[in-house]
């Protein structure tokens, strides 16, 4: 009877334990102002300029990556508007917008693959996007740092 009650027990204890493995596939995420953070919807789309603009998004926060084409390069920003990054939260008590362009915070873009048979762009991000109200001393700028998009999903072409 003990050797019937260890054997049930063995064999409850191995059925119970499983591995539940979740894949970011795709993801977009990063640390903003060193807390992770990690996008609930994105999509990536060319614009009519050729620009590829990839989108990240987590309730009301939204993080928009502008790269002047889907080239796979390093793409520098705060030089231009070309290549840019945004960064809105628009929840209602305190709507606020953060960005990069000429002259006006730094950071870079970089396009590692971009899969035209699979319609998906991959790279890395980090960025510092300075506040667009000016008279917010309080938080004058946001940084982001060692982000990462992955295979995310490149949608038709959209006009600005």
């Amino acid at each position: 009877m003990k050797k019937c009650f260890y054997f049930l027990s063995l064999l409850f204890l191995i059925a119970s334990c499983t591995e539940e493995v979740k894949f970011n596939n795709p993801a977009f995420q990063t640390l903003k102002d060193n807390v992770f953070w990690r996008a609930e919807s994105y999509k990536a789309y060319s614009s009519s300029n050729g620009s590829i603009i990839i989108e990240g998004s987590l309730g009301f926060e939204k993080v928009i990556l502008q790269a002047a084409s889907p080239i796979e390069k390093t793409y520098a920003l705060g030089a231009d508007d070309l290549s840019k990054a945004l960064y809105s939260d628009t929840t209602a008590s305190k709507a606020t917008a953060f960005s990069t362009g000429t002259n006006s915070g730094n950071g870079q873009i970089v396009i590692t693959d971009y899969d035209t048979e699979t319609n998906t762009i991959s790279g890395t991000f980090r960025f510092t996007a300075v506040n667009l109200d000016k008279s917010d001393t309080e938080k004058p700028a946001v940084n982001f740092t060692e982000g990462v998009f992955y295979k995310v999903p490149i949608e038709p072409v959209q006009t600005q």
